[in-house]
C-alpha cells in the first residue's frame, strides 16, 4: 500500500508474496494510479525494496530492481532508518487498521476481500475529507 502524504490518497494492491519483482510491479501500478508525477518514495528496508543490508552492505547499491525502476521513472527512493517504523507512520497505522479488518472477516473469494477493502477505503476517504 502507498499513501500520498499531502492528499492522503491511498493505493492498495494485493500480491502473492513480498519480493522485489512484486514491489517493482506495485511501483509501476502506483505510477499509473496517481494522477500526478511521483517525485519521491519512502520505503522501509525490506529486501523487496533494497539491497542495503545484503552481503554486509551498509548502503544501497542502486542496482536493486526497485531502485532501477525508480531511476527509470525519475523518482528518488528514500529508505527509513532501520527499526524505526514510526518514520513511515501513516503507512504503519493504515496497515494496522487493515490487519484488524482482515482479522474480523472471513473471505471466501478474492472479490469479497477487495470489496471489503474498497468499502474501508471509501470510509477512510470520507473521514479525511471531513477532517476526522
Amino acid at each position: 500500500m502507498a499513501i500520498d502524504r499531502t492528499t492522503r490518497l491511498v493505493y492498495i494492491s494485493i500480491k502473492d508474496n513480498k519480493d522485489a519483482p512484486n514491489a517493482e510491479a506495485f511501483l509501476r501500478e502506483l505510477i499509473q494510479f496517481y494522477p500526478y508525477k511521483i517525485y519521491t518514495v519512502l520505503t522501509d528496508n525490506g529486501k523487496e525494496f533494497t539491497d542495503r543490508f545484503c552481503r554486509k552492505r551498509k548502503e544501497a547499491s542502486g542496482q536493486h530492481i526497485f531502485d532501477k525502476r525508480c531511476q527509470l521513472e525519475g523518482i528518488e527512493h528514500y529508505l527509513t532508518r532501520p527499526y524505526t517504523p514510526q518514520t513511515n507512520g501513516l503507512v504503519e497505522r493504515f496497515n494496522g487498521r487493515i490487519k484488524e479488518i482482515l482479522k474480523q472477516h472471513h473471505f471466501n473469494t478474492y472479490s469479497q476481500l477487495m470489496d471489503t477493502l474498497n468499502k474501508y477505503l471509501r470510509c477512510y476517504i470520507l473521514s479525511i475529507s471531513k477532517g476526522y
